[in-house]
């Protein structure tokens, strides 16, 4: 995929487990955060975000695990990109039902997926998505 431009991609953060340095520290570059933290008597604790490829400001993942990684995928790991301004569009690639009654038990569905984002609303997450289905 790198020979079409397309590369994995991570975000990298500092988080600590006051709620309001957080917020304070969001915005930050990475080691500014850091520094931020330390300042307030913090600890900091590294942490990041990975995604499968970027290419033009869109993310795309690839999920045919368990689906509570989809879950983490569409509401933390799009909207981290997001949210630092590394992509304008979050895709994510999931077996349908046909393809997923094939594969081990857990693993997400398409179907299943599009009803659960459908029924948080409009505007959640807050991260535009295209969701697409694999059938076999």
């Amino acid at each position: 995929m790198q020979s079409r431009g397309w590369s994995e991609s991570r975000t990298s953060y500092w988080v600590t487990a006051d709620h309001k340095l957080i917020r304070k520290t969001m915005g930050l570059p990475t080691e500014q955060q850091r520094e931020e933290i330390i300042q307030a008597g913090q600890t900091p604790i590294f942490s990041y975000n990975q995604t499968d490829f970027v290419k033009d400001r869109m993310a795309v993942e690839v999920q045919f695990g368990k689906y509570a990684f989809v879950a983490y995928d569409l509401f933390v790991k799009h909207m981290a990109f997001f949210v630092g301004d590394v992509i304008d569009v979050g895709v994510e690639i999931l077996p349908m039902k046909e393809l997923q009654a094939e594969m081990s038990s857990g693993v997400a569905y398409y179907e299943g997926e599009l009803y659960n984002l459908i029924r948080q609303g409009r505007g959640v997450p807050a991260v535009p998505l295209v969701l697409i289905g694999v059938a076999p």
